[in-house]
């Protein structure tokens, strides 16, 4: 049975949770350019479109589990969502983010929630700086006055609409996906379902439009460390997965599977960009709710090299992450059981400060 609660302290689990306080001190660690090695490479399933057999989706599991219990990363081709569909998606976000600064700053994130429209605002603890991007997040029972007005603006006709059709599509791969670990790690088929519920105003899934500039070669120059541009700076995600959506050529995501964490010099690997195949990896979440068999693993978004023109780079991830009243609690009891919202609440409090904490999601 899926467990849902009503909330605890969230002072009294911050000051006590160890696992958010190691993985935050490993984080401030990240901020250095460290190596690229192509020893390793991030796994890619075909998933048929869904059409499989019983001993095809066993075999799947498999798969994924092999996967997610080491580098944490996955990448999916024929998934369900067409190339054309993705296409579309990307430009979608386009028209949006060619709107004038003005008026998107109408539908700017509001203090404290993780939704909306935000402009250079994330500061990573790995970098001290903030991600060279802007982005447009939604999460479906918090967008309340923050949709931009169409009628105004007929260039984005029909976005709200069109976005809202795409996230469904992604929530829904996400579910399937989620389908394999849960019955890896002893649940029932349908249990992350159940605390993925779109109708809920729990809800907690975040569709996120990123467009990181272009820059001049004048302007790409080093920090006061040596260190180059990051458009998103070393981290690992709070939620339970996350599915990114690429396009052929924009490349720069990076990752770092766990082992190499901690050594002086991190050994990272290239992700490579493609429309029609699907970038997925773990996230804290999830990797708490599997008594930490599950790996959220490191990752970054390079730009290219010091000195050198970066052209513009669009992605979107879809971040599916459980209903805030849905209890984290692995089948080994590893951690206190604690809700999604706490969860999300500690993290974004630990992370980003008191401004970004309880009242994130409400």
């Amino acid at each position: 049975m899926v467990q849902t609660t009503t909330p605890t302290d969230i002072a009294t689990t911050i000051a006590t949770d160890n696992f958010t306080n190691a993985e935050l001190g490993l984080e401030t660690r990240m901020g250095g350019i460290g190596t690229e090695t192509t020893d390793r490479s991030v796994p890619v399933i075909d998933l048929d479109n869904w059409d499989l057999t019983p001993e095809q989706w066993d075999a799947k599991a498999e798969e994924f589990w092999d996967a997610a219990t080491t580098i944490g990363f996955f990448q999916l081709k024929n998934f369900g969502i067409t190339r054309t569909e993705i296409e579309d998606a990307f430009a979608t976000s386009a028209r949006f983010f060619a709107l004038p600064k003005e008026t998107l700053e109408t539908v700017a994130k509001p203090k404290g929630r993780n939704v909306g429209f935000e402009y250079k605002s994330q500061i990573r603890p790995s970098t001290g700086t903030p991600d060279e991007k802007e982005s447009y997040q939604i999460t479906r029972p918090l967008m309340d006055g923050l949709w931009i007005d169409e009628d105004a603006n007929p260039s984005i006709a029909g976005f709200q609409e069109d976005s809202l059709a795409f996230e469904t599509k992604c929530h829904e791969v996400a579910m399937r996906v989620l389908e394999f670990f849960a019955v890896k790690l002893g649940f029932e088929k349908d249990y992350f379902r159940k605390v993925h519920n779109p109708a809920s105003d729990l809800h907690q899934c975040t569709l996120r439009m990123i467009h990181y500039m272009a820059m001049d070669a004048k302007d790409n120059v080093a920090d006061p460390n040596g260190n180059p541009v990051w458009r998103a700076g070393a981290h690992t995600d709070f939620n339970l997965l996350t599915l990114l959506f690429q396009t052929d050529g924009q490349s720069g995501l990076q990752v770092m599977p766990g082992a190499d964490a901690g050594q002086d010099v991190q050994a990272w690997t290239p992700v490579p960009a493609f429309t029609d195949v699907l970038t997925c990896n773990i996230g804290d979440m999830l990797m708490r709710w599997s008594d930490d068999r599950l790996k959220s693993n490191f990752h970054r978004v390079k730009a290219a090299d010091i000195g050198v023109d970066i052209p513009e780079r669009y992605s979107m991830p879809y971040f599916a992450q459980a209903d805030r009243d849905a209890v984290i609690a692995g089948p080994e009891g590893k951690y206190e059981p604690m809700t999604a919202g706490e969860y999300l609440d500690m993290r974004i409090q630990a992370n980003f400060g008191k401004a970004e904490s309880a009242a994130s999601t409400k």
